[in-house]
């Protein structure tokens, strides 16, 4: 058995145990292992296991060790804790409020604040899963109160958490860029637009619902206090601000993003003691919570490196690239493919697992095709975010459904999502069509 034919039966098995609802983390490390024992022992023509444990272990360890040293990992835990905090300090639904009060007496105005909460969260978190988790514990319960119908209400949170991932910052982006070896700071820059496109597409499927349905998003009655509009604009200063200071600063020049993260969060830290909405207390409880989650994103990250390492040692992406250029397909028949197979993955896998599994395979074909790398990693992390809402496991869909129980159940949150996975589609078809969309802002850095 050659080790490219090793490396594909790995991969397979890989998607069994995940199937099976194994850790993806000890999925990988654990099929990597023993895949890698079983290409050493056999690299003579003969089951030789004793010529495999130290190449083996030196795989595993040095895997381990290059990832965990990775300057730009350590964009993770800023940018973690950035949100993290930013929610304690009360900073990171400010643009709700703000857009709730402006917008609140047009139909389906609510929703559409919900949407752009989302966005303005995903500013500053970079976790589609917390910021749904978020908004859909102030959104939700706030329409469903005015009469909204449960599915819009609900659907608009799951679909508008999903720009968590696309909007920067971006843990996904991050993670791309580690494991493509291409800029971070330009993958942010690539999202942006591509983020505000989603969210568009967002807002007029609210718009349209509650235009043909205006029963389904009934306006609030009550009317707005004097000034209450400039103040909710004016309130709404610091998550502005570290938007600025994010984007600001990686397009101008001024910070690398995980300088931008550092400054961002020690920013963040000073607007909340000196505005007293960030105390020592939460402070601590922000920083505990950022801990869990990122040594959770580095156990799955570390383990990835090692699948990763393993396959470059079968060969087996490259066999998967000699077979597509053998097979003559065309860029867009590539991409109609790819995109096919992350919408399947993300009906079952977690967008962590998925960018981690598929990367290894995937990349060589978008290199190999002279395809910009830039452009493809919005791509991924677009196809990335419609698996968050896409059933049977839409992990945004579950975290609504939980955050709103005995209100609105799983099955009507996926009724209603329906109609923002169409216009996500429709998106996705603009920016594999047209590239500029992503790269104009990289580019001109």
């Amino acid at each position: 058995m050659d080790a490219s034919t090793i490396g594909l039966i790995a991969f397979a098995m890989v998607i069994v145990l995940l199937a099976l609802r194994v850790p993806i983390a000890f999925v990988l490390a654990g099929v990597a292992t023993v895949g890698g024992f079983l290409v050493y022992s056999l690299r003579t023509g003969t089951f030789t296991p004793e010529r495999a444990i130290n190449p083996v272990t030196s795989l595993v360890m040095n895997s381990f060790f290059e990832l965990i040293h990775s300057y730009d990992l350590s964009m993770i835990p800023l940018f973690v804790a950035l949100g993290n905090i930013a929610y304690r300090a009360g900073i990171t639904t400010r643009i709700y409020d703000a857009a709730n009060v402006w917008l609140r007496r047009i139909p389906g105005g609510v929703g559409v604040a919900s949407v752009m909460g989302c966005g303005g969260f995903s500013a500053i978190s970079g976790s589609s899963i917390a910021c749904a988790s978020t908004m859909g514990r102030i959104c939700v319960p706030e329409m469903l109160r005015l009469g909204y119908d449960p599915r819009l209400a609900s659907a608009s949170v799951a679909a508008g958490g999903t720009l968590g991932s696309l909007i920067p910052p971006s843990v996904l982006f991050i993670l791309y860029g580690i494991f493509t070896e291409t800029s971070i700071s330009k993958l942010f820059l690539a999202g942006i637009l591509p983020g505000l496109l989603s969210l568009g597409g967002y807002v007029l499927v609210i718009l349209w619902w509650a235009g043909r349905n205006p029963a389904a998003a009934p306006v609030d009655p009550q009317p707005l206090q004097p000034g209450a509009r400039m103040a909710a604009a004016l309130a709404a200063w610091p998550a502005v601000l570290l938007f600025a200071v994010i984007i600001g600063g990686i397009y101008g020049g001024i910070f690398t993003a995980t300088e931008a993260a550092a400054v961002s969060v020690v920013l963040t830290i000073l607007i909340g003691f000196a505005q007293r909405t960030l105390t020592l207390a939460s402070m601590w409880g922000a920083i505990r919570e950022s801990l869990i989650q990122t040594a959770a994103i580095f156990l799955i990250a570390a383990c990835a490196k090692i699948f990763v390492s393993f396959v470059a040692l079968t060969g087996s992406a490259g066999a998967v690239v000699s077979w597509v250029t053998e097979a003559g397909l065309p860029p867009l028949a590539l991409m109609i493919a790819i995109s096919v197979l992350y919408l399947f993955l993300g009906m079952f896998l977690d967008p962590i697992g998925i960018i981690v599994l598929t990367l290894p395979f995937v990349i060589p074909l978008i290199d190999g095709m002279g395809l910009d790398l830039i452009w493809f990693g919005v791509i991924v992390v677009k196809l990335l975010e419609i698996g968050l809402i896409t059933p049977p496991v839409g992990l945004n869909v579950f975290v609504i459904g939980n955050v709103v129980r005995g209100s609105v159940t799983v099955d009507q949150i996926f009724a209603g999502v329906v109609r923002f996975l169409m216009i996500d589609l429709v998106v996705l078809a603009i920016l594999i069509l047209v590239p500029a969309i992503s790269t104009i802002i990289p580019n001109g850095m």
